[in-house]
């Protein structure tokens, strides 16, 4: 499933642009990584770099950094995915969101990849 409303990362993180940009990991991502046990989120406030680390996912498979979309800074972190990791596998696209960011410069999402970029992607 890949959503038509969102922008992708080649690295598989997804991109819901608004004024703000809240981020989260692709169900192909989560498939790769098979079941998630851990996640590092960083704090808000904290700036972000687009296409440098920003959290960390542990899974049973691996550990793996994930990258943010864009330059900017947290301005929200889901709190609610440390109680329940399985909201991965049932809601990535929706209520398994990661942090919420403040671009520095919204028009730097530009460079993510549509969703047929996307799917061609991972094809």
């Amino acid at each position: 499933m890949i959503p038509e409303d969102l922008k992708y990362a080649e690295t598989h993180e997804w991109a819901r642009i608004t004024d703000i940009v809240e981020v989260g990991l692709t169900d192909y991502a989560i498939e790769q990584l098979g079941d998630i046990v851990f996640v590092e989120l960083p704090a808000v406030g904290d700036p972000v770099t687009a296409n440098n680390p920003f959290a960390v996912v542990e899974s049973v498979k691996a550990v793996s950094d994930i990258n943010s979309p864009v330059t900017g800074t947290v301005t929200e972190i889901n709190e609610q995915i440390h109680d329940n990791y399985d909201i991965f596998k049932t809601a990535a696209f929706t209520d398994a969101w990661l942090v919420k960011i403040q671009p520095a410069d919204l028009k730097e999402a530009d460079a993510l990849m549509t969703p047929d970029q996307y799917s061609d992607h991972i094809s």
